[in-house]
């Protein structure tokens, strides 16, 4: 009989400790697996990340590139003053307005070196056109069509939306593309200015 309870007891103490090996086993695995999830998780969010950042610094060196690339040429259209499209009262505009347009290669031609003696004249050489004035005198021959565009587009608004920030953007955007259409790709219109704008 006492071996019998022996027996038992030794049979209970095998599974238990069976039992206990079991548990830390599984215990471990799922530990294991754990750190393996949040190591992968982890990682790939670090990655993401600085990707993110590699991209945000190359998105930001090629806006800084394209800054530097788009200077243009002002041309001021002076002052207009218009009728609003509003149908309950008469509202009218007053505002000046400025494109930058692009440069050409040509505009701005390379000074070539005085050539040394022996010429016919006083020794003194042509001064060189003003390319600015040139621009200017190509651009007074647009100036009316492009006049017109600015007026038929800002008198087709109503006051309510030019007094918006995103109704002056749209206006000038579609200044923007007005313009381009009467260049025709001889220049292009970089950006459209108000400078005074008043409604009443």
């Amino acid at each position: 009989m006492a071996e019998n309870n022996q027996g038992s007891e030794n049979g209970t103490n095998q599974e238990m400790t069976k039992f206990l090996i079991m548990m830390i086993a599984s215990v471990v695995i799922m530990l294991i697996v754990s750190i393996v999830i949040n190591y992968v998780v982890v990682e790939n969010i670090i990655t993401q990340k600085l990707s993110n950042i590699q991209i945000n610094s190359e998105e930001v060196s090629e806006e800084s590139d394209e800054d530097e690339v788009q200077k243009g040429i002002i041309v001021d259209l002076g002052d207009f003053i218009l009728n609003l499209c509003d149908e309950n009262a008469k509202k009218y505009l007053k505002v000046n307005v400025a494109i930058e347009v692009s440069k050409k290669e040509d505009d701005f031609p390379k000074e070539e070196p005085a050539k040394g003696g022996g010429g016919h004249g006083h020794g003194e050489a042509a001064p060189a056109p003003d390319p600015l004035a040139a621009i200017q005198t190509e651009m007074n021959q647009y100036k009316p069509a492009i006049r017109d565009a600015v007026i038929t587009n800002l008198s087709s608004k109503t006051s309510a939306e030019l007094s918006t920030a995103a109704g002056k953007e749209l206006a000038k955007e579609q200044i923007t593309n007005d313009i381009n259409s009467i260049l025709g790709g001889e220049r292009e219109v970089l950006r459209v200015s108000f400078g005074q704008f008043i409604i009443q």
